[in-house]
């Protein structure tokens, strides 16, 4: 396995984004303080962090989708993704991006979609036809 990512987003509402990430998405909350929770994000530490203002909106172009900048996401593998993608239609989130091919037929060819948490931070879950493109351009 690879080793897992630590990575700590700001949040606007802790409560919020504690509901978001455990019962949305299906993290498992871990150690927690005043103004933080760790969360097991596919087996990665997601850290929320209680600040007062947020994300600034911007944006690039991938393959035809305004991509949100920052964002931060998971590789999954194809059952995971489309597990998620169900799950997430079942509970009526709204996506950035719709689930979706990108590079179709090409090198990096994967399954992507975006979603925003309650306090704006931009997420993406992929999950690549072969793994071993991840990088290849």
């Amino acid at each position: 396995m690879t080793n897992p990512f630590h990575l700590a987003i700001p949040v606007s509402d802790l409560i919020k984004a504690a509901a978001f990430y455990e019962d949305v998405i299906g993290c498992k909350r871990g150690r927690e303080g005043d103004k933080w929770i760790d969360f097991n994000l596919f087996g990665h530490q997601l850290v929320c962090h209680h600040v007062n203002q947020n994300n600034i909106d911007n944006s690039n172009s991938v393959d035809g989708d305004d991509v949100p900048v920052p964002h931060f996401g998971v590789v999954l593998n194809f059952d995971q993704f489309d597990s998620l993608a169900q799950n997430l239609k079942a509970k009526k989130q709204a996506f950035l991006i719709k689930p979706k091919i990108r590079f179709a037929g090409k090198p990096g060819e994967q399954r992507i979609m975006f979603l925003q948490d309650p306090s704006g931070n931009a997420i993406e879950f992929k999950a690549f036809k072969n793994l071993d493109s991840l990088f290849e351009s």
